[in-house]
């Protein structure tokens, strides 16, 4: 049985990963843990449980998808898993970060080189983020054309963070509840929401990190 890879596992890929992790645990104790690398960010304001972060520039390595929701995060992986882990020109590989994010399709991307504006014909938009020092420059071309490396410039984004496996009725509950917060801010908003995710399919839902962002559009 195949587990979906941001959504519910399956009972084998629960048992394999409560497995591993009580070995690695026990291998490692008394060793301190590393946090997954993220995107450098600063809090810059809340709205109760809403956080207004400001993030610096990062570089993602994305693909579109076909879909549905549910079904794109397991679509995408091994796409953008190859390029991670040396399915590129040199064969380098990186180490996994977080989030992994992904949005409806078309989505007007930001100009930035050597990307220009596109609207890709419909999907969803995953994105792998690449991790600090490596730039659209200085990045290995992916062998895989379907992959696009991208600058993502600085922006403030709104977030809402929330745990549980997917589903359409916990993003539906958490965005709706983002805009409302944001409206009441009389905050205005721009794009697709971008739903990220931050753990191991094996992880259990109660420990689970799930965010929705929405980009913030610039203050007149």
């Amino acid at each position: 049985m195949q587990s979906n890879l941001f959504g519910k596992p399956s009972r084998l890929s629960i048992a394999l990963g409560v497995f591993v992790v009580s070995t690695l645990a026990m291998s490692v104790l008394p060793m301190p843990s590393h946090a997954t690398e993220e995107p450098d960010f600063q809090v810059v304001r809340e709205l109760g449980d809403i956080q207004v972060r400001q993030y610096a520039a990062y570089a993602v390595a994305e693909v579109v998808v076909a879909g549905p929701a549910s079904e794109a995060g397991n679509q995408a992986f091994p796409i953008l898993a190859g390029y991670i882990f040396g399915k590129n020109k040199g064969e380098r590989k990186f180490a996994m970060t977080a989030p992994v994010t992904q949005a409806a399709v078309p989505v007007k991307l930001e100009m930035t080189a050597p990307v220009t504006q596109t609207v890709a014909p419909g999907g969803f938009l995953v994105q792998f983020v690449l991790p600090k020092g490596v730039t659209v420059a200085n990045a290995p071309e992916p062998l895989d054309s379907r992959v696009r490396l991208r600058e993502v410039p600085p922006s403030q984004v709104a977030v809402i963070r929330f745990s549980g496996f997917w589903s359409a009725s916990n993003y539906d509950e958490h965005l709706a509840k983002l805009q409302a917060a944001l409206r009441t801010a009389d905050l205005a908003w721009a794009g697709e929401p971008v739903y990220s995710r931050y753990n191991a399919p094996f992880t259990p839902w109660f420990m689970r990190r799930n965010e929705i962002w929405l980009r913030l559009a610039a203050q007149p």
